[in-house]
């Protein structure tokens, strides 16, 4: 439960975020989750002092609820934490959200910083740690993830590695040259790239773009793809778009 009053978010648990505006914009915030007090308003200092919003918890089951209810432009995580440790902390917020997540941990092992990288985290800043350090990496993070995010999405746009499938125009490139296709062969490329991961067997492929009843003689699906592959990969053998998974069909 929560009640909201003069600004404030307060929980039942006790943890409370704050909604900060200056001039009527809204500030770039960020969640601070240690179990250590004193480090914990060290932070909140820093922060602060550079005009960020802040929010706080001293354990990873009020982060989790904190970051439900909110919207942050960063985390700052603890690793080692009563109730729901950092790792596990960071596994369950990178479950929904892409914000950047910075690891601070007293534990300078190799291992660690690994292990916290592998599950999600963007950074990793050891205890003992300096403001002008903590600040650097905050702001080089909140760069790269407001840039990424600032751009405008084309859903329209279906981009996998060198491979740019334009739906409004119909125009598909491969390493940075065009290729021309037929539209039967547009149409199969796109149905598969908007469902990537996902296997179509030939009858579900054929169904998907033709919108009729599959016939077994039918081997229009067969030589489109064999078309495709001479017209997008580099070597039609060794295909690193449009896979075969043996017995079943066709994916990206």
């Amino acid at each position: 439960m929560l009640v909201r009053y003069k600004g404030y978010i307060k929980y039942s648990s006790g943890i409370c975020a704050k909604l900060e505006r200056i001039g009527g914009k809204m500030m770039e915030r960020v969640l601070v989750v240690d179990d250590d007090r004193s480090i914990r308003k060290l932070v909140e200092v820093y922060l602060k002092n550079e005009g960020y919003s802040v929010d706080s918890a001293d354990n990873g089951e009020d982060a989790v609820i904190l970051v439900e209810d909110n919207k942050y432009d960063l985390i700052i995580l603890d690793i080692m934490m009563p109730k729901l440790d950092g790792v596990a902390t960071c596994i369950k917020i990178r479950e929904k959200y892409t914000m950047p997540i910075i690891f601070l941990s007293a534990k300078g092992e190799e291992i660690d910083k690994i292990q916290g990288l592998t599950v999600g985290a963007d950074d990793y800043v050891s205890k003992p740690f300096g403001s002008m350090e903590l600040l650097a990496r905050v702001k080089a993070q909140l760069r790269r993830y407001k840039k990424f995010n600032d751009k405008p999405i084309n859903k329209n746009v279906i981009e996998i590695e060198d491979l740019i499938i334009n739906s409004d125009t119909h125009e598909v490139t491969v390493r940075g040259e065009k290729v021309k296709l037929t539209p039967k062969e547009f149409d199969i490329l796109e149905t598969l790239a908007k469902n990537k991961g996902m296997v179509f067997s030939v009858e579900k492929l054929y169904e998907a773009v033709w919108k009729e009843s599959f016939a077994v003689s039918d081997t229009s699906i067969v030589v489109h793809i064999t078309n495709l592959r001479q017209k997008i990969e580099l070597d039609p053998k060794s295909c690193q778009y449009i896979k075969t998974v043996w017995g079943v069909g066709y994916k990206i």
